[in-house]
């Protein structure tokens, strides 16, 4: 069930009603409604991949129990810390990584002069959502393993908290120590919570609808058809494909943080407006937060992080962008857009400005930015863009063909979509979100900043009005990071 489609505003005020007006007495009851409905809305992309959130949250529940049990023997609970651990990777891994590895063991044969029949390769579907509740589920045994939270003896709460469905197939992944107790205890009525979800389920819907799939089409044929096209418009390609899937992303994580307020539930920001970084470190605090704090609390500290010999700091970066362009997908692609990462982001480490920016935004005491941080803005957003070449590809050759024909052909030819998409009402459009954003860019959670609640109202009915005029009721997309 996707957040921008008929069923799932038929799906949601039902669960609504039923959840406050109906079961609203007791937490226990609204569990067990949210943990049904969450099996519902994942279970009608495949019902057989509920099997593996079900394995995963029972394999998890005892786990934690048995690593609290055994405290004081520290092999034990390492040994079940690698039960966890090997469960959850083993299921991403076949899922989602099983095909990739051998195609690559047989291409590295035939590099070496063998050639071997591609006849072990499966037709295995990728379930989605496993690499966000596979982490999910571990990080809370990790939790346990280094005495950051306690195990929970409720199986009701703990599988709500697996499958809670907001966040269930796209994040963000969330800690236990946030959301589980959120789970197990009580939950109140909050007016203001309510509203404050609609705002930014409203918000993430225009992000999605209006800015991602409006200019899907467009970056589509640009990749599509890159042999054909000069640098400027391989360049306007790439360029829209950032705010294609920065739109689509937080867009997601929008709905899914103001669904979960509906239920009196708050989850953790995922996005804090990162096209205003003045560097990659800061883009990097700022995009996908979930996930680049999951690597950094469960593998890069544990490795030593940058408490360590500046040699072995710079390995872990390297190690860390690398896993995380690989936890994107099986495709050498996204191991080269994390290595693309690291090389931008070492740097920025060696001159020790990787944390300067973590507290304060792009014209903090300003209307706007100084030149300076003007030009910051443009060159994070030039490396990051770039990047993306290789994020968008469908392999590395086009990838490099890509990059090749924008160093290569630098004529100019306006662009024009074989369907005839107006590119100034997009370019139009893309302004206005660009300097709305950064206008609001101190809270990313209330887009609707404005004291009049005549404005107020006036800003709803434009969102509204625009997504109407902008969505194609043919061209539904899924979010991107579904297939993740």
């Amino acid at each position: 069930m996707l957040f921008n489609s008929l069923e799932y505003f038929i799906f949601l005020p039902i669960m609504f009603l039923l959840y406050w007006f109906v079961l609203g007495k007791g937490s226990r009851l609204q569990n067990v409604l949210v943990l049904v409905g969450s099996y519902f809305f994942y279970g009608l992309w495949d019902w057989r991949f509920l099997f593996l959130i079900i394995a995963s949250t029972v394999v998890d529940y005892f786990v934690g129990i048995m690593i609290h049990r055994n405290e004081g023997d520290r092999p034990k609970q390492k040994l079940w810390l690698w039960v966890s651990v090997i469960f959850n990777i083993s299921l991403l891994g076949f899922f989602k990584y099983y095909n990739f590895f051998v195609d690559s063991f047989i291409d590295l044969f035939e590099v070496m002069g063998y050639s071997i029949k591609s006849t072990w390769t499966l037709k295995i579907i990728l379930p989605v959502g496993i690499s966000f509740y596979t982490f999910q589920t571990m990080s809370y045994s990790m939790d346990i393993y280094y005495k950051r939270i306690k195990p929970c003896h409720d199986f009701l709460s703990f599988a709500t908290f697996v499958a809670f469905f907001p966040q269930l197939v796209a994040g963000p992944i969330e800690r236990a120590s946030n959301l589980l107790h959120q789970i197990t205890n009580k939950r109140t009525f909050n007016y203001d919570q309510i509203v404050s979800g609609l705002k930014l389920i409203l918000w993430g819907l225009f992000k999605k609808l209006v800015i991602a799939d409006g200019i899907a089409p467009i970056v589509d044929d640009i990749f599509l058809n890159h042999e054909t096209y000069p640098a400027s418009t391989l360049i306007l390609g790439v360029t829209l494909f950032s705010f294609q899937v920065y739109g689509d992303f937080s867009g997601y994580s929008d709905i899914a943080i103001g669904t979960a307020k509906l239920f009196g539930v708050e989850l953790m920001s995922n996005f804090k407006f990162p096209n205003f970084s003045r560097n990659v470190a800061e883009y990097w605090q700022r995009w996908h937060i979930s996930l680049s704090t999951w690597f950094r609390h469960y593998v890069y500290i544990p490795l030593g992080g940058s408490r360590v010999s500046q040699g072995r700091a710079i390995r872990n970066i390297c190690i860390i962008f690398l896993v995380s362009g690989f936890w994107h997908g099986a495709n050498w692609t996204f191991i080269f857009w994390g290595g693309f990462h690291a090389l931008a982001y070492i740097p920025v480490f060696l001159m020790g400005r990787n944390t300067i920016y973590k507290d304060n935004v792009v014209g903090e005491n300003s209307l706007f930015p100084s030149l300076t941080e003007l030009g910051q803005l443009v060159l994070t957003f030039g490396i990051v863009t770039f990047s993306r070449i290789f994020f968008r590809s469908e392999s590395l050759t086009d990838s490099f063909n890509f990059i090749g024909r924008i160093f290569s052909d630098f004529s100019y030819a306006p662009y024009e979509h074989p369907n005839g998409y107006r590119m100034l009402d997009y370019f139009i459009l893309l302004a206005v979100f660009v300097l709305y954003e950064y206008r609001i860019r101190r809270d990313e959670r209330n887009p609707f900043q404005f004291k009049s609640k005549a404005v107020r109202f006036f800003a709803y009915t434009l969102v509204i009005f625009t997504m109407l005029l902008f969505y194609d009721s043919g061209f539904d997309r899924s979010f991107i990071y579904f297939q993740f």
